[in-house]
């Protein structure tokens, strides 16, 4: 019970979203987390950022990706999701461009098959009416990282109900998505500029980019 007790405190100290410092003294000592049987460990990168994630701790997870780019995207042991399906389930912008920006990528399965993108789709069938600005911003965020072929699961759907998925995506939008018309010279430009934004300068170089705020990502 004790054991329980103490891992569920840095769970709770990322909800919290204390100071970035106090969460990485928690997250490496082992009295914070136990593993079955009782065996003490320390909380991965790839652990605590998936907390940060879940709880919108911007910061914490800047300074996972920044100090463990590579370790940070690695699918955490106890997950089924990595963190950019995590970012299109709980529809946040900010972080799945955050992750796709230090390398994270779009095409990466879960332990179903399905891609980010296959879970954001997911997320407009079941709701099309909720959040929907925010859905359609995580859209535009993958449309600036995935690759124009991106074979994904929930293409088939989109072409069986085309109407319904053009009047939820927009026609650009979702032309782009079925491979019916290239992406438009605006995400094109985007991919370009993008590419030229070193990961430890993500995403705030975004604001240096040669465009008017209201074209710029987020």
């Amino acid at each position: 019970k004790q054991c329980k007790k103490s891992s569920f405190a840095f769970y709770q100290a990322v909800r919290d979203l204390l100071p970035v410092w106090f969460l990485e003294d928690m997250r490496t000592m082992e009295v914070f987390h136990w593993e079955d049987g009782g065996k003490v460990s320390v909380y991965s990168p790839s652990e605590a950022l998936l907390y940060a994630l879940v709880h919108d701790h911007q910061p914490y997870a800047r300074h996972l990706l920044t100090k463990f780019p590579q370790s940070a995207l690695a699918v955490p042991s106890q997950s089924f999701s990595c963190c950019q399906h995590v970012a299109c389930e709980l529809v946040r912008p900010e972080c799945l461009l955050l992750l796709l920006g230090h390398g994270a990528s779009p095409c990466l399965q879960d332990s179903a098959g399905n891609t980010p993108l296959d879970t954001l789709l997911q997320q407009i069938a079941h709701a099309p009416a909720a959040n929907m600005r925010a859905k359609l911003l995580c859209l535009d965020c993958l449309f600036f990282f995935v690759p124009q072929d991106l074979p994904f699961t929930m293409k088939q759907q989109l072409l069986d109900n085309r109407q319904q998925w053009q009047d939820l995506l927009g026609e650009n939008r979702f032309q782009c998505l079925v491979g019916l018309a290239p992406p438009s010279l605006f995400v094109g430009a985007m991919r370009v500029l993008i590419r030229t934004i070193s990961p430890e300068h993500f995403p705030e170089a975004l604001d240096d980019l040669p465009l008017p705020h209201f074209l710029k990502p987020l």
